[in-house]
């Protein structure tokens, strides 16, 4: 198994809470200084309501002040429903469109105020807007570790979700844990029961996480076979939606340290990262 790992940094994730306003100058700075770094993905902002997340409402604006001249990195979007991935497929700097999904109905209406069939349908029309827009659609498995409101969870469950969509053309997932609950042991018989059902299927790993436990958990999932993780420069942030805390995300900083540790490639530019991070503390 290639052992380079492919990483997303997330300053969508890491605003997203922010109650102050952060500029879109500010945000545009952070974004490009970011965009030098070479990561595989960058998570910069999302098409939803702006009464739900106002902080983002500046989103299309952000995008027609970013330099993609000298990037590799993809810029991706979240959306939560249609229109919000017509919207984002119309911008020729978007090539991901990003979807939490989620089988806790509970968690559907408090995050994006959708049912689960409406959630396989919105998977299903995103699909087709991608291939008629030139995008990929990455979905997120959101409460993949188990979830606070009594609905029903179990690694099976994750394993055929996530067989669902790669039968669905679905070519990434990310198992998402919001409020902070997996450890190592979660996260290995999650992984294994995934890919004793879909043995090639690219899944990362969204990790919402203390300072703490982060090694474990990010020791499990490369152990276990993945290959893809998220992170936030500072840990900042979490999903407001949920009813708890903002959790604070996996620390880009701890995950560059764990591939350094164990001679994991991972394609940074780090005199850029260095400068990116600087940005990112004066910015959330």
């Amino acid at each position: 198994m290639e052992n380079t790992v492919k990483i997303t940094e997330a300053p969508r994730d890491a605003m997203q809470g922010i109650q102050n306003y952060i500029p879109v100058d500010k945000k545009v700075e952070l974004i490009n200084a970011i965009l030098k770094v070479g990561f595989d993905i960058v998570d910069f902002g999302s098409f939803v309501s702006p009464k739900a997340i106002p902080q983002l409402r500046d989103t299309a604006e952000v995008i027609g002040k970013l330099d993609m001249s000298a990037t590799n990195s993809k810029l991706m979007a979240i959306v939560g429903n249609v229109k919000g991935g017509e919207i984002a497929a119309n911008f020729d700097e978007v090539s991901f469109l990003g979807y939490p999904f989620s089988f806790s109905e509970t968690f559907l209406k408090l995050n994006i105020n959708s049912t689960l069939e409406q959630a396989k349908k919105t998977v299903s029309d995103l699909r087709e807007i991608c291939l008629r827009k030139n995008k990929k659609l990455l979905v997120y498995i959101s409460m993949a570790f188990g979830n606070p409101y009594g609905d029903e969870w179990s690694p099976e469950l994750i394993a055929y979700w996530t067989k669902y969509f790669c039968n669905q053309g679905i070519e990434v997932i990310a198992l998402s844990d919001i409020i902070g609950v997996a450890d190592g042991n979660l996260i290995r018989k999650v992984f294994e029961a995934i890919y004793r059902e879909v043995p090639c299927v690219d899944v990362g790993l969204h990790l919402h996480t203390r300072e703490h436990n982060w090694y474990e958990k990010v020791d499990a999932a490369f152990k276990s076979g993945c290959r893809r993780f998220d992170g936030v420069m500072s840990g900042m942030g979490g999903c407001p939606m949920t009813g708890y805390e903002l959790v604070g995300n996996l620390n880009t900083r701890h995950l560059l340290t764990y591939c350094q540790d164990n001679d994991i490639p991972h394609n940074l530019n780090l005199e850029a990262f260095e400068k990116a991070y600087a940005k990112a503390a004066l910015t959330y």
